[in-house]
């Protein structure tokens, strides 16, 4: 591998594009054409789309050429047309941030911890399942205490 390709092969982890099954790519133009990157997850989605629709392959060829499943094709097409190349970006799943751990629930954590410093993340869970009806995983706390004790809060 060239420095060139390491490179880029860093970049597209570090974007979520860096297709984690690169030698399922089996369509000849990722083969045996250096433009074509097997690695580069939204060029083998957009070169399987295109097949479809330009070249008139079947949704089950292109997929199996490259590497995906008929569902994930349909996913793959619905998100382009929804959002254009953008949208064969990969998104990560699940929620972006502390969303159950609001400036409230935060507050009342501090105030049971100025009341008894002891009390440990399970504990506080449970408190603030009785207190404030809401199911939050000890560790998600023990993470946002840590996050604001490296702020200095």
């Amino acid at each position: 591998m060239t420095k060139r390709t390491d490179a880029k092969g860093k970049a597209l982890a570090e974007h979520g594009a860096l297709n984690p099954r690169p030698k399922k790519v089996a369509h000849k133009q990722f083969q045996f054409n250096e433009f074509f990157d097997s690695c580069d997850l939204v060029q083998v989605k957009y070169e399987m789309l295109r097949l479809v629709r330009v070249d008139g392959q079947t949704v089950t060829d292109a997929a199996a050429a490259f590497g995906f499943s008929r569902p994930a094709f349909y996913q793959a097409r619905a998100s382009f047309e929804r959002n254009g190349l953008p949208g064969l970006v990969p998104k990560r799943p699940g929620p972006r941030h502390a969303h159950k751990l609001s400036e409230v629930v935060m507050q009342f954590v501090d105030q049971q911890r100025a009341t008894d410093p002891t009390l440990r993340a399970p504990v506080l869970a449970n408190m603030i399942r009785k207190r404030l009806g809401l199911s939050v995983h000890p560790r998600s706390i023990e993470r946002a205490l840590s996050r604001r004790a490296k702020k200095g809060r």
